[in-house]
C-alpha cells in the first residue's frame, strides 16, 4: 500500500498501522480525553460505521494527524473508549464499597444518562461492534468480567448483611443485574420517551424486589 493508500485509510477510519506524527504541544491525558469526547459524540450522532478518525479530529477541532499521535487507527481509539467507558462503571461500583447500597447503585447506573446523553447510545454501539472483531469483543470481555466479579463481591457482602436473598449465589445475580443494565441500555436510545423518571424508579423498585432478602429471613453469618 503506498504512502497516499495508508494515510487515506487511516483518515476513513481504517485498523490499518499509521505512524505517529510530531509531539502535540499541550497536556496528553487532557488531549485524549478530548478526543474520546469526540469520538463518543460522533459515534452517538452518526453510528459506528459512519464514525471516521477525520470526523473526530473535526469534532475535537484538530487535524487527523493530531488523533492518530494518540490513536494510531479507529480500533485503538474506540477500544480506548471502551476502556475509559468501563472505566466509569469501575468508578460506581467502588464508591458502592464504603457504604453498600445496591439501589443507589442501580439508580446512578440507570441515572448514567443524566449527565452524559450519550453514554448508552455509545455503548449500544460498541456492544454490537464487538460482535465482529475479536481484538475489541477480548478487551469487553476482560472488562465486562471484571466488572461482573466487583458487582458479585458487592452482592455476596449484602447476603452477609441480610440485605440481600441468599437462595442465589451472588455471580448469578451480578449476571442477572448485568443483563437488566444491559437491556435498558440498548433500548434507551431507540425509546428515550418510555424511561420517565417514574419509570426508572419503577424499574429500580422491581430490581430490588427481585434481589432483596426476604423481611423474615434469617442472616447469614459466614460465607
Amino acid at each position: 500500500m503506498s504512502d497516499n493508500s495508508t494515510r487515506q485509510a487511516n483518515d476513513d477510519g481504517g485498523s490499518g498501522p499509521a505512524a505517529r506524527r510530531g509531539r502535540p504541544a499541550g497536556d496528553r491525558a487532557g488531549k485524549r480525553a478530548e478526543l474520546l469526547k469526540a469520538a463518543a459524540s460522533v459515534i452517538a450522532q452518526e453510528g459506528y460505521a459512519n464514525t471516521s478518525l477525520r470526523k473526530v479530529a473535526h469534532r475535537a477541532g484538530c487535524t487527523t494527524g493530531a488523533v492518530t499521535y494518540y490513536f494510531a487507527n479507529k480500533e485503538e481509539l474506540v477500544t480506548a473508549l471502551a476502556e475509559n467507558r468501563f472505566d466509569d462503571f469501575d468508578a460506581m461500583l467502588a464508591a458502592g464499597r464504603d457504604r453498600l447500597d445496591v439501589r443507589a447503585l442501580l439508580e446512578r447506573w440507570l441515572l448514567r444518562t443524566t449527565d452524559d446523553p450519550e453514554f448508552w447510545p455509545v455503548m449500544s454501539q460498541l456492544l454490537v461492534h464487538a460482535r465482529y472483531e475479536p481484538v475489541f469483543a477480548a478487551a469487553i470481555e476482560r472488562r465486562y468480567a471484571r466488572h461482573r466479579s466487583e458487582l458479585a463481591s458487592l452482592l455476596a457482602a449484602g447476603q452477609t448483611q441480610g440485605t440481600i436473598r441468599d437462595d442465589i449465589p451472588a455471580d448469578l445475580l451480578a449476571d442477572q443485574l448485568g443483563a437488566m443494565g444491559d437491556g435498558w441500555m440498548m433500548m434507551f436510545p431507540i425509546e428515550p420517551e418510555r424511561f420517565t423518571q417514574s419509570r426508572i424508579q419503577a424499574l429500580l423498585d422491581a430490581a430490588i424486589t427481585l434481589i432483596a432478602s426476604p423481611p423474615d429471613a434469617p442472616r447469614r453469618t459466614g460465607p
